[in-house]
């Protein structure tokens, strides 16, 4: 199997498996010098790992990282970083009833036609559990970043319900079990989640990550645009359909004065922008303005309503799916988002830095 690695410059290789004994992550390109432990990268994962509220999987993994290489005396080498998470309350009883039915909406059947082997425990390989690793390495990213570029996500809508963005506070994110912004609106989705949650079933989610603090520069216009190394980061989570950059589809609806970001001379003489409906990037090259990415999250497929599927014989059958699931597995999304926000730019700077002098 190919296709376990991302990135140029700053590139990362993730292994393991849901149901093995570890999972992990190789970090190459990772310049030397830079303060880095366990510390700096625990509470980005602590933000992701299950069972920390009703609303999301009941799976109780501490995720508690181990730097195996690439750090000395606090230091990064310059060579691989190499980080293993173990994996300890797995449950493969869960999955034994299922072992020869395709789950409709997981890549069970994809997998199995493709490699003729699956892993049934939580979808091995496939399983959204790889996530963490990615999670770790976006930590070691915003250490090639620096202080001056700051990556923050938010769940902005939970089904058909948005948030009122006129009453947006990044604050409120970590109040809530959602990373949401809007105080009122997380309110309202508890008791929507709660429902979707007790009836067995599951919804979808929409998240939003911007980056503030990103030099003008990022990027090139052709094959290497920032945006479309977004687009390519987002879509490689888990259960995710669909990205959009700033206004997005959004864009379809305007006319040219709607869309267009207008410009004046700043008190340097360097260009202020007056909106940002390109997201903070303009022909594939970062403005200097926040940039903002979202992505639209699938229902969870693992649901205990009764779905017609097919057995590894071809027969006719039905399924339901037993175990501890995500009822809307858009929340912990939103840190993931963010770790592949700064796995890329982390990667755009580094070759910034390559292609330009001084």
């Amino acid at each position: 199997m190919a296709g376990n690695s991302f990135g140029t410059l700053f590139r990362f290789t993730t292994w393991g498996e849901s149901h093995g004994p570890a999972i992990g992550v190789v970090v190459d390109g990772c310049p030397s010098l830079l303060d880095l432990s366990e510390a700096d990268i625990q509470p980005w994962l602590d933000k992701r790992r299950p069972g920390q509220s009703k609303y999301t999987t009941q799976r109780q993994e501490p995720d508690q990282v181990k730097i195996l290489s690439g750090v000395f005396e606090g230091k990064t080498t310059g060579t691989p970083v190499s980080l293993m998470i173990e994996n300890t309350d797995q449950r493969s009883k869960d999955y034994s009833e299922i072992a020869g039915k395709f789950r409709p909406g997981h890549a069970d059947y994809t997998y199995w036609n493709k490699y003729g082997i699956r892993d049934y425990r939580g979808g091995g390989r496939s399983s959204a559990r790889e996530t963490a690793c990615r999670v770790a390495a976006g930590a070691v990213a915003r250490k090639v970043l620096g202080s001056g570029i700051q990556v923050r996500g938010a769940l902005v809508q939970i089904g058909p319900h948005k948030v009122d963005r006129s009453r947006w506070d990044w604050a409120e994110v970590d109040n809530n079990p959602f990373f949401c912004p809007d105080a009122q609106a997380a309110a309202e989705w508890a008791t929507y989640l709660d429902g979707i949650r007790k009836s067995g079933s599951s919804i979808g989610a929409v998240v939003e990550v911007v980056a503030s603090g990103v030099p003008v520069g990022l990027g090139d216009p052709l094959y290497d645009k920032l945006d479309g190394d977004l687009a390519r980061a987002m879509m490689t989570i888990n259960a995710v359909k669909g990205v959009e950059i700033g206004n997005g589809f959004e864009a379809a609806t305007l006319t040219g004065e709607q869309n267009a970001d207008e410009m004046r001379a700043g008190p340097n003489g360097e260009p202020e922008f007056l909106s940002n409906q390109a997201g903070g990037i303009l022909g594939g090259i970062s403005t200097g303005q926040d940039v903002v990415v979202r992505f639209a999250v699938k229902p969870t497929s693992s649901i205990l309503t009764p779905r017609h599927t097919v057995n590894l014989d071809g027969q006719d059958t039905d399924i339901l799916t037993k175990g501890r699931h995500d009822p809307c597995v858009g929340i912990r999304a939103v840190p993931v988002g963010e770790a592949m926000m700064a796995c890329v730019l982390a990667d755009h700077l580094l070759r910034h830095r390559a292609y330009t002098r001084g």
